[in-house]
This record gives C-alpha cells, sequence and structure tokens, in this order.
C-alpha cells in the first residue's frame, strides 16, 4: 500500500506537539510496515529540512507557506488531492486535525484535541473559525479517525456527533527520550537562567491561553520567599507579553523565566535540572510533556482535567487547574515532601514505559487496514 502522510501543516521549530509527532511517529511506521511505501507531502518551508519526512521517506511539496492560514487551508484543501493522486496514493493519514474533504483514496485523520470547542478563547481569529469548520468535515469524511485518549473520542461523540465505532484510541509515544543527546551542564545553565542555586520548577508548552500559566504564575506568587524559578520554554506566541506584564504585575518577574524554543541540549539540560514539573493546562488532547518528563524521572504535578487525568493515572500529583492554591499547593508538596516526590519518580519512569512510539505506529496501521476495509 501506498500511504501519503499530510504534513502540510508543519513549519520546523513553530508547530509544538504535532511536530513531535511527526518526527517520532513516522520512524516507527517505516520500521513497522516495510512492506509498504510512504510519501510526505510537506509545505514549501519544510520541503528539504532535517527530518524523517526528507531523511527516511520521499517528499513532495506542495507549494505554500503554512504559517499563512489562508495558504495552509488552500494547500491542503485544494492542492494536495491532486498531488496525492498524481503520487499513486492509495491511502492519505492526515496528521494534525485537518484532513482533505475529497480525493480517490482512502482517509484517515488524527483530531488531537477539540480545543477549538472546549475552550474557544485558546484560539481566536481565523484560526479559531478555521477549526470550527474544517475539523468536523474531517471527522465526517475520513473513512477513520484517530484520537490520541479516550477523552477526545468522547468529546467527539458528544461534540461532533461522530459514532464512537469509527475513532481508534492510540496513545501517543512518550516523546523524545533524549538518547544521544549531552544536555547541557547544569551549571552553565544555572548561570544562563539566573538561577542561582534555587529549585527549578520547569513547565514545557506554547504560551496559549489554554494552557493556564497566568494561573501558574499566580501560584508561584503565592509561595513565599526565596521562591523557585518558574522556567517556561515554549514558542512564543503573543500571549507571552500578557504572561509577562501579569508576572511584573505580581511583583515576580525574577522567579519566571520565559524562555522560547530551545535546543535539544538545552532541554535535557532543564530536565535534568528540574525539581518539579507542572503541567495546568485546562484541556488537552493527550498531553505529551507530561509523559516526557515523567520518561526522565522528575516528579509531575498537572491538571485533572480530561486526557491528563487518563495519560498521568496515580503517577502525577494532580490538581484543579482552576484552583491558583490548589496549583501552588502542588508545587509546595513535590519541592517540600522528599518522600512524596521520590515516590512520583519512580511511579511516573514505569508509566511512561507503556507509551512507546511501536506501539503507536502499529496501532495508527492498525486503523489504516480498518479504513481500507471500510464501505465509505
Amino acid at each position: 500500500m501506498h500511504i501519503g502522510l499530510n504534513l502540510v501543516y508543519l513549519t520546523p521549530r513553530a508547530t509544538g506537539g504535532t511536530e513531535t509527532v511527526a518526527r517520532e511517529l513516522i520512524p516507527e511506521l517505516v520500521a513497522a510496515a516495510p512492506e509498504h511505501r510512504f510519501t510526505a507531502f510537506v509545505n514549501r518551508d519544510t520541503i528539504g529540512t532535517p527530518g524523517p519526512w526528507s531523511d527516511l521517506i520521499d517528499a513532495v511539496e506542495v507549494p505554500v507557506h503554512a504559517l499563512n492560514r489562508v495558504q495552509w487551508v488552500r494547500g491542503e484543501q485544494q492542492l494536495l488531492p491532486p498531488l496525492a493522486h498524481r503520487a499513486g496514493i492509495d491511502l492519505l493519514h492526515s496528521l494534525a486535525n485537518t484532513s482533505p474533504v475529497w480525493g480517490r483514496f482512502r482517509r484517515v485523520v488524527t483530531i488531537h484535541d477539540l480545543i477549538y470547542h472546549v475552550v474557544p478563547e485558546s484560539r481566536v481569529g481565523l484560526r479559531s473559525r478555521g477549526m470550527r469548520v474544517l475539523v468536523p468535515l474531517a471527522a465526517r469524511r475520513c473513512q477513520r479517525i484517530i484520537v490520541d485518549a479516550a477523552a477526545t473520542r468522547a468529546d467527539l461523540e458528544r461534540l461532533v456527533r461522530i459514532a464512537p465505532s469509527r475513532v481508534d484510541v492510540v496513545p501517543l509515544g512518550f516523546g523524545r527520550p533524549g538518547a544521544g543527546i549531552d544536555p547541557m551542564p547544569e551549571a552553565a545553565l544555572r548561570e544562563r537562567l539566573g538561577a542561582g542555586e534555587r529549585p527549578i520548577v520547569l513547565s514545557a508548552s506554547a504560551k496559549l491561553p489554554h494552557k493556564n500559566l497566568r494561573r501558574l504564575i499566580e501560584a508561584v506568587a503565592l509561595l513565599p520567599a526565596p521562591r523557585p524559578l518558574l522556567v517556561l520554554p515554549g514558542y512564543p506566541t503573543p500571549h507571552e507579553s500578557q504572561l509577562t506584564e501579569h508576572a511584573a504585575q505580581l511583583g515576580v518577574s525574577g522567579d519566571v523565566k520565559m524562555l522560547g524554543w530551545v535546543s535539544d541540549e538545552e532541554l535535557e539540560g532543564l530536565y535534568a535540572a528540574a525539581a518539579a514539573f507542572v503541567f495546568p493546562s485546562l484541556y488537552e488532547g493527550f498531553g505529551l510533556p507530561v509523559l516526557e518528563a515523567m520518561a526522565r524521572g522528575v516528579p509531575v504535578a498537572c491538571s485533572d482535567r480530561g486526557s491528563l487525568a487518563e495519560v498521568s493515572g496515580d503517577a502525577a500529583l494532580n490538581f484543579d487547574p482552576e484552583s491558583v492554591p490548589a496549583i501552588s499547593g502542588a508545587i509546595r508538596t513535590l519541592l517540600q515532601d522528599p518522600a512524596a516526590a521520590e515516590r512520583l519518580r519512580e511511579l511516573g519512569r514505569a508509566r511512561a514505559a507503556r507509551y512507546t512510539w511501536r506501539a503507536a505506529a502499529e496501532g495508527t496501521l492498525a486503523s489504516y487496514e480498518r479504513a481500507v476495509r471500510s464501505a465509505s
């Protein structure tokens, strides 16, 4: 079978978790299914860039710049189907929530979340309006739908009226394990951050409203001085300036360090140095950062909402993400209760080991087979 992978959405270092999914899943798909041929469809900014879409499989350029949302939609909906026909695609898998709604090939879409519906204030403007149209269209026109967690399957049934029988739950792997990467030395990292000897509390996520970083900053402000240093890596957005201003208003600018997209070496250094990982998101389709921290032995506290509770199980300290005192209390526990922190380290490593990219690839391939067998 000739399988196309729709990566028109992907712009390296600007796409967040869906880029991680593509980087980790594609090699496992190729390894697990040598009998299949894979072709990636990528935009002008991605063609030829380092990654499995260039290094492991053939790539076809879709002549658009995906950071321009109008071009991205045009590339996916208008230009991709004829390119896929020309390439002889039997099945097209769209990896990031939307899919072409036409084409003489089977279609599978991975819908990571329904954030545009559940937390509408997190996405505004053209992107939000587009998601409200394109995600339900993809769900209805594709033969199979893949979701990362059962919570998202329930959301699809409740909000989009999609029969659960059409949806395959395929959990993601635990992200980048850090193999072969030399972490930035802690001394150099602390000097760069101005951390001194303070504990580092890490929260890796995009600077978006639903990530709930505003309340996380308020939770740090509730802690007595000397406070830990809250480090926030993740690609910047316009919301970041509001977070910076909020920290200043609370008088904790010196306790909050905003970082953009960091190198692999720096990220591994942050995980190695972190005393705690805190993830207060209001809504996630899965929660890769939680498993990434667990896999590296960092004790985790996270939101008790939806898929985060499903993925973290009993291996994280869960809290109500709308309660600033609850978030602050969780941080205090991880920093001041060594026994609790050590217990979560051990449970976290075991929990993360259950989620592998090979298992994700096998579940994805099974979904492809169901799509081929489906009558429409």
